[in-house]
Order: structure tokens, then C-alpha cells, then sequence
């Protein structure tokens, strides 16, 4: 950040050192070096013994809606963070005071482009949801529909920009000054934030997200997501049907129904990140209803995430190979996908791996969770210069929420048994017999087509040869000063062949004389001695000899 940024956000900055002083982190200030006296000013309070990880989290919720969102975006990466702070991250509450309805009516207007009376039969002025980045209310259309309205906060755009230029600052200076914070690059890391951040402002991402899930939603009868109003939604305001449900953690449920809606739950993530390729990215308890009639209701479509066809087939062998402990197979995946770079160590990768795997998929001992296990993998494989897409660490992340979800309903659940049949049907798909006529059918379709425009090819290159307009060009490689040198050796040896005729011919001179000293022998000699100079000094000046 310029140094007239940092200036113009003065105030904000003084905040910001504020809250890391008061959370222990005044080390970390005084290495940041702002301005002369400005921390100083600052009287730290008194504060519990937490760990790191824990003052982190408390200092971005005490922060603002900003840096809540930032920090609940970068417990997405858990290929460049620690997973301690991870886990941390996932605590943070996006719940905040309400603004009252009087300061959010404009916002709503200027998008509907009229008056809510106009646009709803009833609206409930009373906020049922307050969070970071938008209040939700309740309403109903004309048509009788009850629907949720999101409405985006006043003047977010500016505010968010500010925090997340001082957040980029800071960032920048922690990688520049703390050697210990290199290897997680965090510039990248907030550079990432920074562009989701300004991305989920725009409600009509939101949108399309939940349109695109039900399109694609094999089991609308299981789960399904909000239907989405389209005519009365924009960029800051998302109307959609209201929902009638409980959040998983307080649903009352026979534990028959429970384990059925829980299984339901998983095995629609399963599908959304292994057959359709596209996912919810942060399922967590808050983000998920049990309805009435016993489906689940995926919430807050703001983020998700796209794998394509080799990234979702790379990803069924990683988790069989996480079933079978194979950490060999687990890092020849990593690296096929991630492309490491000359500092990698696949032999250290692997123990790392295989201790991964032992603490949080072990079922000998009883203890599977793939959600944490992947997060550990992602770690290790970023740690290790290998950088898998970012939509592997969104997977990791809703695979751990969806975890956590369903042992809510179902404390025995596991994941494996809801995989398996996914699993197997992909592996169907790609080794059967339909995968190899499909595969077959593709190359014969390929040589027919080259076979059916050779003829065309080979009888244009006839036309041209007849036309005498067939040019073929030749380009040696590291051959471009061939001919500077080959001169400069020839006009070397030109010199030496004089030099050395001159010497013999004064002492033929000088000879045929009977030893007599004469000028022109004296002159002979000087001349040839001249030219040996001349070349040796060339000869030695470009350092071949």
C-alpha cells in the first residue's frame, strides 16, 4: 500500500495496531515499523493466556465484518496456512448488530428501482439475520409467496475496500519482515481474499450459484436450495423463497431419520464435488435446515466451487488411496496435479503423509475423518512447493463441514460408506467396457477426420510445389554468430601464416647474409613479433585458448 493510502486510513490503521497490541501481538507491530510513535501511544490490556491461533481469531472478530469475512475466506487455504489456524479461523461468528431498517431501505430501493410497497404485498421491517456483509428480512409477494429478502449494507463497497487495502499493507510487511511468515507467501494469500471478497458483493454471483445447483440436483427430493426471484434480485439485493426449517444442531429427530438425513446430506456433496464438478464450498451447521418434510436446505450460495473432469477423477484416486494408506500414491497424485517445483522432497512428503493419515483416517483405531486428513494433505503439499487449485482446498473445507454436519444427526456416521458407491461407479465409468468403446469410438473418430482431410492437405501442397511457391525454412539453433567466427578465425589464421613467413624469411635474410644483422631483417622480425602480439592478445582478450 502507498504511503498516501496508509495517510488517508490513518485512523483505521491506529484501530487495527490497537487491537494487536491489546491481543498480544505488539512484537509483531514493532516489526511492522508504522509510523514513528503511533503504536507507542497505545496502552496494551491485560489478556488470558490463549494460543496464537486463538488471538488471531479474537482480533479479527474484534476488527470488524471485514476482516471476519477475510478471515472466514482464508480458512480456505489450507494448503498455506497451518491447519491449527484453520481450525481457529472456522470459529469466526459473522453475526453483527443490526442496522435499523431506516439506513438499509435505500439500498433496497435504488436495486428494486421502487418502493418496497410496491414490490412486496407485506415486509417485515425487523431483521431475522445480521451478518458481516448483508441483513436478511422476511416478506411476501404479491402472488402470495413468502419469500427471504438479503439486503446488502449501506456504503459496504467503500468501507470493505479501505480494510482490505490496509489488510494487503500489512500482509506485504509481515512476508518482507518476519522470516518465519515467508513460506506461507501471504500476499498471495490475501490477494486471494481480497478478489472473493469483492467477488461475493456481487449478489447476483449468489444467484446463479443456487440456480446452477438445482439445475444440476439429481435428488431435489433429498436436498435442494432456495428458488431465487429473479426479477426482483440485483447486485445488492437477493430475493428467494423463504425457507421453513430448524438449523441441524437444534433439530429434533428419531434417530432413524436422522442417520437417513444425514446420509442424504453427504452423499449430495459426494455428487456435487465428484459428478457434477460443482459444490457448495462452506456447508458448515449455520448453512444447512432440516425442512418439515425431511429434506435438507443448502443456505448462502456466495461461494463455490468448480472442478473439472481430470481434477474430479484425480481426486476419486486420492480418496482411494487415502482408504488404503497408500501415502506413495497420495504424492505421485499431488505431484501430477500441482506440478512441484526443484525444492520438493516426495520422500519426506510421503512420511508426512503416512502420520497424516495415521492420526485422522486410521480405522483400526476408529478415528476417520477425511475432512481433517485433507486439510493436513493440502498443507503438506503446499508446504512442499506444490500447489494444488484452489477449488481442492474449497473441497477439503465443505468435506470437513459436511463431516460435522451429519455426526451432528448421526455421531456414528462415516463418510466412506456414503463414498463408496460414488466411487465405484466412477471407477466403473473410467475401466468398463462402455469407458472403452467410448474411449475407442473418440480415436476413430479422430483418425477418420485426419484421414478425410489428407487427401485435401497433400493435394495443396502439389498445387504449391507446381506453382513453384513452396518455401521451406530452416532455423539452426545457437548457430546465429557461426559466421562472425568463422571470419574471425580465418583472419587469425591469415596473421599467424604472415606473421610466420616474415620470421622465416629474415631468417633466411639473415642467413644468406653470413649472419649479418640488416634492417630489413630487423624490420622482418618486428613485424611478425607485432602480429603474434596481435593475435595472442585477441586470442586471450575473449578467454578461448
Amino acid at each position: 500500500m502507498k504511503p498516501l493510502t496508509f495517510l488517508s486510513n490513518a485512523s483505521r490503521a491506529k484501530d487495527i495496531f490497537a487491537v494487536l497490541v491489546k491481543h498480544g501481538f505488539a512484537n509483531l507491530v514493532t516489526q511492522l515499523d508504522p509510523q514513528e510513535g503511533l503504536w507507542k501511544r497505545i496502552i496494551p490490556q491485560p489478556s488470558q493466556r490463549r494460543t496464537t491461533w486463538e488471538r488471531i481469531r479474537l482480533a479479527l472478530e474484534e476488527l470488524g465484518p471485514t476482516f471476519v469475512k477475510a478471515g472466514q475466506l482464508m480458512s480456505m487455504r489450507p494448503d498455506a496456512l497451518p491447519h491449527a489456524l484453520i481450525f481457529e479461523l472456522r470459529k469466526l461468528q459473522n453475526s453483527v448488530t443490526p442496522l435499523p431498517f431506516s439506513e438499509m431501505s435505500s439500498v433496497l430501493i435504488d436495486d428494486l428501482e421502487v418502493t418496497p410497497a410496491a414490490a412486496f404485498l407485506s415486509f417485515n421491517e425487523t431483521a431475522i439475520a445480521s451478518a458481516s456483509l448483508a441483513q436478511v428480512y422476511f416478506a411476501t409477494l404479491h402472488d402470495g409467496r413468502e419469500v427471504a429478502v438479503k439486503i446488502q449494507r449501506p456504503n459496504l463497497l467503500k468501507t470493505v475496500q479501505a480494510d482490505l487495502d490496509l489488510l494487503t499493507w500489512f500482509a506485504q510487511q509481515l512476508h518482507n519482515r518476519v522470516d518465519g511468515l515467508k513460506p506461507y507467501d501471504l500476499p498471495s494469500v490475501v490477494a486471494e481474499v481480497k478478489e472473493n471478497l469483492l467477488r461475493e458483493l456481487d449478489f447476483r454471483h449468489e444467484a446463479r450459484n443456487q440456480q446452477y445447483f438445482n439445475a444440476l440436483n439429481p435428488h431435489p427430493d433429498r436436498v435442494y436450495a432456495p428458488f431465487v426471484v429473479d426479477e426482483l434480485s440485483g447486485e445488492h439485493v437477493l430475493v428467494m423463497e423463504r425457507i421453513s426449517g430448524v438449523a441441524v444442531g437444534t433439530a429434533r429427530l428419531a434417530p432413524a431419520e436422522a442417520k437417513r438425513i444425514a446420509a442424504n446430506g453427504a452423499a449430495s456433496l459426494i455428487h456435487q464435488v465428484l459428478i457434477a464438478g460443482f459444490f457448495h464450498a462452506d456447508p458448515h451447521a449455520g448453512n444447512v435446515l432440516v425442512t418439515p418434510d425431511g429434506r435438507l436446505c443448502f443456505l448462502d450460495w456466495g461461494m463455490a466451487g468448480n472442478l473439472t473432469r481430470r481434477l474430479r477423477l484425480a481426486l476419486a484416486d486420492l480418496f482411494i488411496a487415502a482408504v488404503q494408506q497408500d501415502a506413495e500414491r497420495i504424492v505421485q497424485i499431488a505431484a501430477d496435479l500441482g506440478s512441484p517445483g526443484g525444492r520438493a522432497d516426495l520422500r519426506g512428503m510421503e512420511r508426512d503423509v503416512t502420520l497424516a493419515l495415521r492420526e485422522d483416517f486410521n480405522s483400526a483405531i476408529g478415528h476417520v475423518q477425511l475432512g481433517r486428513a485433507m486439510l493436513k494433505l493440502l498443507f503438506i503439499f503446499g508446504q512442499n512447493g506444490i500447489n494444488i487449485t484452489r477449488d481442492y482446498s474449497l473441497m477439503a473445507k465443505a468435506v470437513l463441514s459436511i463431516e460435522e454436519v451429519a455426526r451432528t444427526l448421526d455421531p456414528d456416521f462415516d463418510l466412506r460408506a456414503e463414498a463408496r458407491p460414488i466411487l465405484t461407479q466412477l471407477q466403473k465409468d473410467r475401466t468398463g467396457p462402455l469407458a472403452i468403446m467410448r474411449e475407442s469410438r473418440t480415436v476413430l473418430r479422430s483418425l477418420l477426420t485426419g484421414a478425410r482431410e489428407l487427401p485435401a492437405e497433400i493435394f495443396r501442397i502439389i498445387r504449391r510445389i507446381e506453382h513453384d511457391d513452396l518455401t521451406i525454412k530452416f532455423q539452426h539453433q545457437g548457430l546465429e554468430d557461426l559466421d562472425d567466427a568463422l571470419k574471425t578465425s580465418a583472419n587469425r589464421i591469415a596473421l599467424g601464416f604472415i606473421s610466420g613467413c616474415l620470421f622465416i624469411g629474415s631468417s633466411l635474410i639473415v642467413a644468406a647474409k653470413g649472419g649479418a644483422n640488416t634492417s630489413l631483417s630487423i624490420a622482418g622480425y618486428v613485424i611478425a613479433m607485432m602480429l603474434a602480439a596481435y593475435v595472442a592478445y585477441g586470442i586471450y582478450k575473449e578467454g578461448k585458448y
